[in-house]
């Protein structure tokens, strides 16, 4: 197929989707017409080339939703070839999740229009489509898992499907659970009347503390040791770059013996001590001997 009949076929195929959601809207006769002229634009987008997914879900959907519309055997029909074309998108594009969810629907209702029991073999065909559906999204089919156990009465298994829906955000409005009428044989369960008001408990909020007395001040001590220890380092490598720089200053700034200093000076405090003693005593006999000669010069008197 060329470049320009791919981007024609693309065209068609939008203009027929559109003109699906159209014949959705409408009702009775116009409807019909509609259908019928999307079901003509979809087979001409897949006449030379079958194996487009997207034309061949698009048309299941509008087979599906015209069967809606319909009773009986003209409802079966059209539920029966809208299953065709999702079956036939699926063996296309295996991982195409609408076809697998569209086609377990189909099945249900084809099975509501057919009467037909719970354990049937169509519900069967559904839960199939369902699980496949799951294997391609986990959680996208559980609650219509959950429905199709209801109708078997298989209620644990109708429960733990709940919880997947619920756990993987699929599950319906809280209205339309209750109004659902495949679950009305669990409806009176403990273990689903907990569930129903699960849902309305609004989650609580979790308070975080933060213990500043904890790891954090830990790292702070030893954040501050490694700045000692750093300021430390930085002043021992300053003073050896000085020695190196000035050996001279090394030498001044060497540590002092304090007991050989003070032995030194008290040495020479003794020494002057010494000579001014001997410096006294020579002035003391010098003073002594210029005395006694002003004495005896001196005349004495004597008593009449």
């Amino acid at each position: 197929m060329s470049f320009f009949d791919s981007i024609s076929k693309k065209s068609k195929l939008k203009a027929a989707i559109k003109q699906t959601a159209e014949a959705r809207s409408n009702s009775g006769y116009a409807a019909d017409q509609l259908f019928t002229k999307v079901y003509q634009d979809y087979a001409e987008v897949v006449a030379n080339e079958p194996l487009i997914a997207e034309a061949l879900y698009n048309w299941g959907l509008a087979l599906l939703h015209q069967a809606r519309t319909k009773s009986r055997e003209q409802a079966a029909n059209l539920y029966q070839d809208a299953i065709a074309k999702f079956s036939f998108c699926l063996t296309v594009e295996p991982a195409y999740l609408g076809a697998a969810l569209d086609g377990g629907v189909a099945y249900m209702e084809l099975a509501r229009v057919k009467a037909a029991g719970a354990h049937d073999s169509l519900y069967g065909m559904a839960k199939n489509y369902f699980e496949k559906a799951n294997a391609i999204q986990a959680g996208s089919a559980s609650y219509n898992l959950a429905c199709i156990y209801g109708l078997r009465g298989e209620k644990e298994a109708c429960h733990n499907a709940l919880e997947v829906s619920k756990n993987k955000g699929y599950l319906p409005a809280v209205s339309d659970i209750l109004a659902d009428p495949d679950l009305d044989g669990v409806k009176r369960q403990d273990w689903f009347v907990d569930f129903m008001e699960s849902l309305n408990k609004k989650p609580e909020a979790v308070a975080e503390i933060n213990d500043p007395t904890g790891a954090d001040a830990a790292s702070d001590e030893k954040i501050e040791a490694i700045a000692d220890d750093a300021v430390s380092d930085e002043k021992t490598e300053d003073g050896a770059d000085d020695a190196e720089r000035n050996p001279f200053a090394a030498a001044a700034v060497a540590p002092i013996n304090e007991e050989a200093d003070v032995g030194d000076d008290h040495a020479e405090d003794e020494a002057e001590v010494a000579v001014e003693e001997a410096s006294a005593v020579t002035e003391s006999e010098t003073v002594v001997e210029n005395k006694t000669e002003v004495d005896e010069e001196i005349p004495v008197t004597e008593k009449n």
